[in-house]
Parts: structure tokens; C-alpha cells; sequence
């Protein structure tokens, strides 16, 4: 589908996660990793490097599920996710960019069916789960996979524009015009999402992709960022910051500023090299969906999502057990009401 560019493209990268001002563990993991190398780590030479034959990887997952069980989950995502891109990908023979989309998003469903299966052998983990945002980088495109509400967004020109859909209830409730965003950034209801690596066995990754053009930074997030910062301010930091590392110290110190209330992560990447073309006034950016064949729409059929119940941070859990205890209060006044009437 897309050419190959013969000159080089190379990528700084940053990546950082924060405890945040309220949690007592951090269930948030990043991958940053370099495919032709078989490298996933912050040295050096994976923060500045070109982009390979084989492409490079960042992912941002976001765990949940109490105690320890999220920040399993979500060190399962990016470990299972990376492993499988080294091993399927780095042995594909077919190195096309339609292969590469198909290998990214079977990594991230062979990473739902580990997790599912471990939290059905290990009853003290039970249900947990991780939202995954994994972004491939090959050639002069980004594909990006998407499962939950962390975030990609794509910093061109002075402007931010969100990549990705939050797989959230709030975003369907946008959608059907019955919110506005700004409405929707205020619910007490917007941290439930719609479906998460690891609560079902399958899942529905949306797959997508963007040209990358010479200068464009690309931000993942979990939404412990994105749910305090927005996405204008993240551009005019960046913008500021000649670097990256320090761009995101003051993204992660401004969410802390706002109260902190969740883990934070953040991942930049800034693209340049003569193998990029420029901007231009006509780019199309945002939400692509990639169109894989018919014989790799999935590892296996998988339907529309339909799922046990929404996986639930614990806030929002809270609120649901109020509102619970509520209704069970009413119903029992109602009963002693019509008792007595019936005296």
C-alpha cells in the first residue's frame, strides 16, 4: 500500500511514567524499542536512532484491577506485545507494510488471550486488565493499534490532533451527538471504558494508520495525562521545549499540578531525515482506518464487541457501589412503607 522511502528517517524518543498525587503504585508501563536492533530499552542509541528495515515500536498500557493486577496486566501488554513483534515480524518473510499492520495487531490480540488466560489461573487476579496504545513505525507511516482510552496524538505544525478513538462510553455518547467533548471531559462516567486487554478472551483492535512528514512529534499517553492536560497545551510544551526529556518533565509536572489523580505516562517522538516529506497544506491527519484484506482481519473471527461489563477503574467503581446502596436503601423504605400502609 505504501512505498518504502530509500533515505533514512530518524526519531528522537522520551518516554517517562509518574506515580501521579494520589495512587500508592503505578500500574502504568511504556515500551520504547527498535526493531532491526531487537532493542527495547532508554539507552543512548535507542533514544536517537534511524528507522529500520523492520521498523520501530512505542506502546503505552494503563492497567487495572486492584492490588497488584493491573501493573501485571500492563507489563504483559508491552512485554507480549514486543516479544511477539520480534519473533513473528523479524521472521516474516514478506516485510511489507500490510504484514507489518497484520503483525502489530495479532501481537496485541495474542496479548489479550495471555492475560485472560492469567488471570483465569490466578484467582487473586481475576478480571484484571490493561488499556494498550501500540504504534508501529515503518517506512514514512505510522500504524497504530488501539484497545481502551489511552491516547495517540500527532503534533504538526503548532497543532495537536487526536489519532486514535477512546474506546470509552463517553466517546459513543459523543458520537450519537448526545455530549458535547467538553461535556464529556467533565462526567463523572468518563473513565469507563468499553473494553480493555484481558477481561474476555476476545477482543476488537481498531486498527489505523497516518503518513509521517519531516518535524511531526508523536504522543502517547496514558489518561492520566490526557485526562488533566489538553492536547493545545501539549502542543505549545513541546513546541517550546528543544527537548524532548524536558518537555515531558513539565507535561507530567503540569497533570501533577491539576491534582494528579492517576499514574501518568507519556512517550515523544520526533521525526526527521531526508527519507520524510515536508508538510503540506492538503495533509489528511486523524482517525485512518487501515484496510487489511479479508484473510487477516484477525488471528481468529472475532465479532463486534459486545463483552462482560465494562471494565471499571476504581473511582468509578466507588461511585457505582454508592449508587448501588442507594437503590437497595430506597427499595427497603418502600417495602416498610407499604407494610405499614397495609396495617
Amino acid at each position: 500500500m505504501f512505498g518504502r522511502p530509500s533515505k533514512p528517517i530518524k526519531v528522537q524518543v522520551f518516554a517517562k511514567t509518574d506515580l501521579g498525587r494520589t495512587r500508592d503504585h503505578n500500574e502504568d508501563r511504556f515500551l520504547v524499542a527498535d526493531l532491526t536492533r531487537r532493542a527495547a530499552s532508554l539507552m543512548p542509541q535507542i533514544r536517537e536512532h534511524e528507522v529500520g528495515e523492520r521498523g520501530s515500536l512505542f506502546a503505552v498500557a494503563d492497567g487495572m484491577g486492584g492490588a497488584a493486577a493491573g501493573e501485571v496486566a500492563s507489563e504483559m501488554a508491552t512485554q507480549t506485545i514486543y516479544e511477539q513483534m520480534i519473533h513473528a515480524w523479524g521472521g516474516e518473510s514478506e516485510a511489507t507494510p500490510q504484514r507489518f499492520a497484520y503483525r502489530l495487531k495479532e501481537a496485541v490480540e495474542v496479548a489479550n488471550g495471555r492475560i485472560h488466560a492469567y488471570a483465569k489461573a490466578h484467582p487473586e487476579v481475576r478480571g484484571m486488565g490493561t488499556t494498550t496504545t501500540a504504534v508501529g513505525i515503518l517506512g514514512d507511516h505510522f500504524f497504530l493499534t488501539q484497545v481502551g482510552d489511552s491516547r495517540a496524538y500527532l503534533l504538526r505544525g503548532g497543532q495537536a490532533v487526536q489519532l486514535t478513538k477512546d474506546q470509552s462510553l463517553m466517546q459513543r455518547l459523543v458520537e450519537a451527538g448526545e455530549l458535547t467533548e467538553e461535556e464529556a471531559a467533565k462526567s463523572e462516567r468518563r473513565n469507563i471504558i468499553l473494553q480493555a486487554l484481558g477481561p474476555d478472551a476476545r477482543v476488537k483492535v481498531d486498527l489505523t494508520y497516518q503518513e509521517v512528514r519531516r518535524g511531526d512529534v508523536l504522543v502517547l499517553c496514558s489518561d492520566g495525562l490526557s485526562g488533566q492536560v489538553r492536547k493545545e497545551e501539549m502542543a505549545e510544551i513541546v513546541a517550546r521545549e528543544p527537548s524532548l526529556q524536558a518537555a515531558a518533565d513539565k507535561l507530567i509536572a503540569l497533570a501533577n499540578e491539576r491534582g494528579g489523580p492517576d499514574n501518568i505516562t507519556v512517550i515523544l517522538a520526533r521525526f526527521d531525515g531526508d527519507g520524510l516529506r515536508p508538510p503540506g497544506s492538503g495533509d489528511e491527519i486523524g482517525h485512518q482506518v487501515y484496510p487489511l484484506i479479508d484473510t487477516e482481519t484477525s488471528t481468529e473471527p472475532v465479532p463486534v464487541y459486545t463483552g462482560s461489563r465494562a471494565p471499571v477503574r476504581a473511582r468509578e467503581g466507588r461511585w457505582r457501589l454508592i449508587a448501588l446502596l442507594l437503590l437497595v436503601v430506597a427499595a427497603l423504605a418502600a417495602a416498610l412503607y407499604v407494610s405499614t400502609r397495609s396495617q
